[in-house]
């Protein structure tokens, strides 16, 4: 169906399918003090814009509003012209507080009371 449009109409779609999927997406890539709109996130990666982020990789940063969700080591793996596609070399969950060096007990005082 696409070979019967012009390619004006095919550009127009394509910037239409992107400002819907910036729209609905909370997701976030913080790097170096910057930050892209996650089009698409998997399990394996990421998408991103093309005109945004062509340059991007190494260690960045992913968020969901203002929750951090992961810490990942990206590589790009392939541009289609529109998206850039992003893969995980490594990603660690984002924790809170840090972990513990023992195991604790299930009916381990939660906190010591002085006298």
């Amino acid at each position: 169906m696409s070979e019967y449009l012009s390619k004006e109409v095919r550009e127009g779609l394509e910037m239409a399918r992107k400002a819907s999927l910036k729209k609905r997406s909370r997701l976030r890539v913080q790097a170096g003090g910057e930050t892209f709109r996650v089009l698409r996130l998997w399990d394996g990666g990421f998408a991103l814009d093309h005109d945004d982020a062509a340059h991007l990789r190494g260690l960045v940063d992913l968020y969901d509003g203002a929750n951090h969700l992961y810490q990942a080591l990206i590589v790009a793996s392939e541009d289609d012209g529109h998206e850039m596609t992003f893969e995980f070399k490594r990603s660690t969950a984002a924790v809170d507080k840090a972990p513990l060096d023992y195991d604790r007990p299930d009916d381990a005082p939660v906190a010591l009371l002085a006298r």
